[in-house]
């Protein structure tokens, strides 16, 4: 149903042809009847829509399918990301644990070297005690020593005094 516009002298179309003069009529409308001529067009006008359509569809449809393609490939990069970020957060949160874990030997070093150094001071506790045990056993030997020999000493002296005291003489 194109309707072929005035061409030049080279058999090119100088306009569309889908432009009117002022003055044409109107390609399947007609002065007379509005149903005059209809069933005829229609039968055009569906080849003509279908054949549009098909140019249509031919000439979006690789585009279209291109433009899926790359939809769901996107998708499946997302989905690739998506995976890819959630292993990078549970890094992290291992890392963050592991943060914590190394804080916590860290501390445990720390408190370890506070008992080896309790263990340190208890023994050298333990040392001075037992010194302090044996020079208090050895004082109390030589105290106990130095009372003996007293008290030997006021035997002495008392039995030396009981041999000088006068005594009377027996008589026989």
């Amino acid at each position: 149903m194109s309707v072929p516009g005035p061409s030049s002298p080279d058999g090119a179309l100088t306009r569309p042809p889908y432009c009117l003069e002022a003055g044409e009529p109107m390609p399947g409308l007609s002065d007379t009847s509005p149903d005059e001529g209809l069933i005829e067009d229609l039968t055009i006008e569906d080849k003509a829509v279908e054949q549009l359509a098909e140019g249509l569809l031919s000439h979006y449809l690789p585009d279209l399918q291109r433009s899926k393609q790359a939809l769901q490939e996107l998708t499946q990069n997302q989905v690739v990301l998506l995976d890819t970020l959630e292993q990078e957060i549970s890094k992290f949160k291992e890392c963050h644990s592991m943060l914590d874990i190394n804080a916590l030997f860290a501390e445990a070093k720390h408190y370890h070297a506070k008992l080896v150094n309790i263990r340190k001071e208890m023994l050298m506790l333990h040392e001075k005690t037992s010194k302090l045990k044996k020079r208090a056993l050895k004082l109390q030997q030589k105290r106990q020593k130095e009372e003996l020999e007293r008290e030997q000493q006021r035997e002495k002296e008392f039995e030396r005094e009981k041999q000088l005291t006068a005594r009377p003489a027996k008589r026989m």
